[in-house]
C-alpha cells in the first residue's frame, strides 16, 4: 500500500536526535531518507552506557529506522560532491548544525537552491537562526532550563525537576515535520521551495502553550501544582492504594465528579458546602484530598483503575514503561529485524503514534549500518533516474 510520502527524498545532514525524529516521522510515513553521516558517524550510534550493540545504541535504533547510510567527509571536495548530487535530487533539505556551519561547508540555502530551486531547507538549532542566542550551544536539557520547563513539574518550592527522558529533542523533531509537510503542501500548490528556521527554544514554548498562554494573557506565572492537573482541582490528582501503587485521576467535569461521588458511596459530596461546586472543591482542596486519599488506601490499584474507567471516571494506574507497553495497540509498535542483535534479532519501535487507512505509518526496514547504502547511492547517482 503506497503511505502518503511515498516519492518524496530527503537529505538528511541531522544527527543526535531533534533533526532524526523529524525525519524519522517522515520516513514512517514513506519518504525515503538519505542519512549523510560523518565518516565517525552520527554520535548517537553509541550514546549512553551501553556498549553492546556496536553502532545501534538504543538511542539511535529510535529515530533511524528505515534510513539509508552514506558516510562522507564535507570537508572533501570530491566527497562535497556526492553530498551536492544527493541534495539536488532530493525534496527536502534537514540539518542541525551550529548556526552557520553549513554555509561554511558550502552547502547553505542560497547555494543548494541553485541546486534545487523548490528545495525544502529545514534547519534544526537551540535558538534559531538570528537573534542574540544563536550561538549558544543547546541540548535537551539545556533548553529545559532556559525554557523554564523544569519549573513547570514539581511543587512550588520544590528544586527544579527535568523531564525524564529528552521531551525537547522529540517535540522540536516534531515540530519540524510537521513545518515541512505544510512546506511541501505549499510546494505542491506554488512550486516554490522555502526556509524553515526551527528553534528547541521557540518549539517547547509553542509546545507549552498550556503554561505560557495564561501568563501573557493575565500576567501572572502558571504555579507549580506538582502531581494535581491543570484543573487545579483535588479531583485530578494522585493517590496511593492499598498495594502502595498510586493512581492518578482526572476528575474535572460535573458529571464526572457526579459519578465519581456515586461510585464511591458519597452523594453526600454533591450537596455539601464544601464540595458542591468545583470552584468550592478548589478553595477546600485539603479537605477534599484527605477524604479520597482515606478512600483510595483501601483498594489495590488495579481494581480502582478497572472500576472508575468502566464507569467513565477518568482514572489511571501509574505504570512504569515497561508495563505501560503491554497497552499498546497492534499498530502501535513495529516488529523489525535486525542481524546480530542479542536474543531473537528482532527489535521492537514505536510507530509514529497514529494509524491511518489507507496509507498507514511504519516500517519493517531496519536502522542502516554507517555508510551502509553508499554502492546503492552512489550508482544511484550515476544512473539516469530522479
Amino acid at each position: 500500500m503506497t503511505q502518503p510520502l511515498a516519492g518524496i527524498r530527503i537529505a538528511d545532514f541531522s544527527h543526535v536526535m531533534a533533526g532524526p525524529f523529524a525525519s524519522h516521522l517522515l520516513r514512517l510515513m514513506g519518504a525515503e531518507v538519505i542519512k549523510i553521516e560523518t565518516r565517525k558517524g552520527d554520535q548517537f550510534r553509541n550514546y549512553g552506557s551501553n556498549r553492546d550493540f556496536d553502532g545501534m545504541a538504543p538511542a539511535f535504533i529510535a529515530a533511524n529506522v528505515g534510513k539509508k547510510s552514506i558516510a562522507l567527509d564535507l570537508k572533501d571536495p570530491e566527497e562535497l560532491e556526492i553530498a551536492r548530487q544527493i541534495v539536488a535530487r532530493s525534496d527536502v533539505l534537514l540539518e542541525n548544525f551550529r548556526p552557520g556551519v553549513i554555509s561554511r561547508l558550502g552547502l547553505g540555502y542560497d547555494v543548494v537552491r541553485e541546486l534545487k530551486p523548490d528545495i525544502v531547507f529545514c534547519s534544526v538549532s537551540g535558538y534559531g537562526q538570528e537573534g542574540p542566542q544563536r550561538d549558544w550551544p543547546a541540548i535537551d536539557n539545556i533548553i529545559q532550563a532556559t525554557s523554564g520547563m523544569m519549573l513547570l513539574s514539581g511543587a512550588e518550592g520544590d528544586p527544579p525537576v527535568r523531564v525524564g527522558f529528552p521531551i525537547v529533542d522529540t517535540l522540536t523533531g516534531q515540530t519540524a515535520a510537521v513545518a515541512i509537510l505544510g512546506a511541501l503542501m505549499q510546494k505542491a500548490r506554488t512550486g516554490e521551495g522555502a526556509f524553515i528556521d526551527v528553534s528547541m527554544l521557540d518549539a517547547s514554548m509553542a509546545f507549552m502553550t498550556s503554561a505560557l498562554t495564561p501568563y501573557l494573557v493575565t500576567g501572572k506565572a502558571l504555579q507549580r501544582l506538582g502531581n494535581t492537573g491543570y484543573s487545579e482541582l483535588p479531583t485530578a490528582g494522585l493517590f496511593e492504594t492499598a498495594d502502595a501503587r498510586h493512581i492518578s485521576l482526572g476528575v474535572v467535569q460535573d458529571n464526572q465528579f457526579a459519578a465519581l461521588a456515586k461510585l464511591l458511596g458519597r452523594p453526600d459530596w454533591l450537596t455539601d458546602e464544601r464540595f458542591a461546586t468545583a470552584d468550592l472543591r478548589r478553595a477546600n482542596f485539603a479537605a477534599m484530598s484527605d477524604q479520597l486519599r482515606a478512600i483510595f488506601a483501601t483498594r489495590p490499584a488495579v481494581e480502582w483503575e478497572r472500576e472508575l474507567s468502566e464507569a467513565g471516571i477518568p482514572c489511571g494506574m501509574i505504570r512504569r514503561v515497561d508495563e505501560a507497553v503491554e497497552l499498546c495497540s497492534p499498530a502501535g509498535l513495529l516488529d523489525i529485524a535486525l542481524e546480530d542483535m542479542p536474543g531473537t534479532g528482532r527489535i521492537a519501535v514505536p510507530n509514529a503514534g497514529f494509524r491511518m487507512e489507507p496509507g498507514c505509518p511504519g516500517t519493517t526496514e531496519p536502522p542502516p549500518r554507517i555508510d551502509q547504502n553508499r554502492v546503492e547511492i552512489l550508482d544511484w547517482l550515476a544512473s539516469d533516474e530522479g
